[in-house]
C-alpha cells in the first residue's frame, strides 16, 4: 500500500503546504530530467506478490501479524486487511538464468511461509481474489495496524462525502450491489506488481508499450471471478478496485472527474507527462510533510528524495505507474505494472511474468512502435474487455482488426515474446519453460478464472451450495497451487 504515515488527520494548512511542496517537488523533477544522471548501470526488475490467509476452512484468517511474527522475514509485509500479506522480491537483472533462481527462491520462501503459517493456524493463498470474502467479515476489526491504512480509508471516504458504493454485473446475471462504509472490499484485490527500471529517454515508449500490452496480458492472466460468492468478470479484480476507491460522488463522475484508478487518457512523450497529471488533476488524500527542501539539495549537487511527490504519486493508481526512487544516493526510474492478479501457482506467475518483460521489450524498441497506429481508447477497450471476457476476450490489433486473444497471442506476441527475451540475453531454456505455460492456457482456452468457473460449476452440480461450492474450489486450488503446477494442468472436481 505504499509509504507510511505519521499522522491518520490533516490540517487544511497541511493540505495548502502539502500542495505547494508537490509542485516544487514537479518543478525539480523536471530539471533532473534534463540534466541529472539516473541509475542504469543494469536494467534491473523487481517483483511484489500479493497473498491472502485462510483459516482450515478457506475463509478469510484475520491475523496477519501473528503471521508475520511466525514467519520472521522482511520481506513479508502487512497490506490493507489482516488477512493479506505482501512478498517483496529484491531487484535482480533478466539475463541469463536469473528467473530459474527467482523461481527457486519464491518457492522456497513461500513454502517456508506456508510451514510458519501453519503452526499459527493460517494457510497462505496466493488468488487474484479470495472467493470466500463476505461482507459479514468486514464488520469487526478487519484492518491492519498501520496508521497509512487508517488515514487512506478516512481520505477516501471524506472526500466521496457518502459511502463506497459498488455495483458490479457478470455476463450469467449475477450481481454484487451494495455500499460499503470503508475501503475494505479494496482488501480483496490481491496482484502481482512488476516493476521494470528504464532510462528517463525510454520510459515514455515503455510506459506506453505496457498499457498496449495491458488487453492481452490481463485476458491470459486472468484469475478473478467471484467476488462476495457471486460469479462476476472473469477479472472482477479490476472493477472491484476501480470502484471501491473511487473518491468521485455520482455528480463528480457526470463532471467527467477523472477516477482515482485511472487507466490514463493519452499517449505519453515523457514521465513528467504522467507527474504532471497526477499534481494537476488530483487532490491529495495523505498529506504529510517532509523537511526536505528538494531544490536546494539539488543545487548543493545531492540528490532530492521528493517525499511529497512520491507519496502522491501512491495514491494515484494507475494500473502501469510511474516510479521515482533513489537508492545509495543514486536516483531511478521504473514502470510498475499492476495488471496482473496473484497467482494461480508460482510457475503462473513466473510464465505472466516472462510474457510481460518479453513482449514489453519488443514493442518498446519498435520502429514503428503499435502505439502510433492505435488509438488510446483502443487500448483501454482491450483492457477492460480483457477483465471482463478473460481468455474469450476480443482484442483489437493494428493490421489485423479484432480478433480473439489467444489468436492474438499465440500467432504475435508469443514469438514477439521469445524474441524480446533473447534480445534481454534470457537464456533459452528460461523462454522455453515459461513461454510454453502462456502458450499451453491459449490452445487450451485455460486460466485461473476459467478454471475456477469450471470447477464451482462442477461442484454445484453434485449439489453443493456456493458457498460450500467455493470452500472445496479452494481446497482443489490449494493442492494444485502448493504442488506448483500451471493451472492448465490443474485437475477438475469430479462431476
Amino acid at each position: 500500500m505504499g509509504k507510511d504515515v505519521a499522522s491518520a488527520s490533516f490540517t487544511r494548512e497541511q493540505r495548502q503546504r502539502y500542495r505547494e511542496k508537490v509542485r516544487a517537488d514537479l518543478d525539480v523533477f523536471e530539471r533532473m530530467l534534463r540534466h541529472s544522471v539516473f541509475e542504469f548501470d543494469r536494467q534491473l526488475t523487481g517483483m511484489e506478490v500479493e497473498l491472502n490467509l485462510v483459516d482450515d476452512d478457506f475463509g478469510p484468517r484475520m491475523a496477519n501479524a501473528e503471521v508475520l511474527e511466525a514467519i520472521e522475514d522482511e520481506a513479508y509485509q502487512t497490506e490493507l486487511a489482516r488477512y493479506n500479506i505482501e512478498i517483496n522480491l529484491p531487484p535482480r537483472p533478466l539475463p541469463g538464468s536469473e528467473a530459474l533462481e527467482l523461481e527457486e527462491q519464491l518457492r522456497a520462501s513461500l513454502n517456508a511461509a506456508e510451514k510458519r503459517s501453519r503452526a499459527v493456524g493460517s494457510h497462505i493463498l496466493m488468488i487474484g481474489i479470495l472467493p470466500t470474502v463476505m461482507p459479514e467479515h468486514f464488520e469487526d476489526d478487519w484492518m491492519s495496524a498501520n496508521v497509512r491504512y487508517q488515514a487512506l480509508n478516512d481520505a477516501v471516504l471524506a472526500a466521496r462525502g457518502e459511502d463506497v458504493y459498488l455495483d458490479i454485473e457478470g455476463a450469467t446475471g449475477e450481481r454484487v450491489n451494495r455500499y460499503a462504509d470503508s475501503l475494505a472490499p479494496e482488501s480483496a484485490c490481491t496482484s502481482v506488481q512488476l516493476h521494470l527500471q528504464v532510462e528517463p529517454h525510454h520510459f515514455a515508449s515503455y510506459w506506453n508499450a505496457a498499457q498496449v500490452l495491458a488487453g492481452p496480458q490481463l485476458a491470459v492472466g486472468a484469475n478473478s471471478p467471484f467476488f462476495f460468492g457471486q460469479q462476476l468478470w472473469h477479472e472482477t479484480r479490476i472493477e472491484l478496485f476501480t470502484q471501491a476507491a473511487d473518491t468521485r460522488s455520482v455528480e463528480l463522475k457526470n463532471q467527467g472527474v477523472r477516477p482515482r484508478v485511472f487507466f490514463g487518457e493519452r499517449w505519453i512523450t515523457s514521465i513528467f507527462d504522467l507527474f504532471e497529471e497526477n499534481v494537476r488533476y488530483f487532490p491529495a488524500l495523505l498529506p504529510e510533510l517532509s523537511d526536505e527542501d528538494p531544490l536546494a539539495v539539488l543545487e548543493a549537487g545531492g540528490v532530492p528524495e521528493l517525499a511529497e511527490l512520491r507519496l502522491h504519486n501512491g495514491t494515484v493508481y494507475r494500473w502501469n505507474r510511474p516510479i521515482y526512487d533513489t537508492v545509495g544516493g543514486r536516483p531511478h526510474l521504473r514502470v510498475e505494472n499492476r495488471v496482473l492478479p496473484a497467482g494461480p501457482s508460482i510457475l503462473d506467475v513466473m510464465a505472466n511474468s516472462a510474457f510481460y518483460y518479453g513482449a514489453l521489450r519488443m514493442l518498446a524498441t519498435d520502429d514503428r512502435p503499435t502505439w502510433t497506429r492505435m488509438s488510446f481508447t483502443a487500448a483501454e477497450e482491450n483492457f477492460f474487455a480483457a477483465a471482463r471476457d478473460g481468455i474469450e476476450a476480443r482484442q483489437f490489433w493494428p493490421g489485423r482488426g479484432e480478433v480473439p486473444a489467444t489468436e492474438l497471442v499465440l500467432r504475435h506476441l508469443l514469438p514477439m515474446a521469445h524474441e524480446g527475451l533473447a534480445r534481454w540475453g534470457v537464456a533459452q531454456e528460461v523462454r522455453d519453460r515459461y513461454l510454453s505455460i502462456v502458450e499451453a492456457r491459449c490452445l487450451r482456452g485455460v486460466n485461473g478464472s476459467t478454471w475456477q468457473i469450471e470447477a464451482v460449476r462442477r461442484l454445484e452440480a453434485r449439489g453443493l451450495d456456493r458457498p460450500a461450492a467455493l470452500r472445496e474450489m479452494l481446497r482443489h486450488y490449494a493442492e494444485q497451487m502448493q504442488a506448483n503446477l500451471p493451472v492448465h494442468e490443474w485437475e477438475l472436481p469430479q462431476e
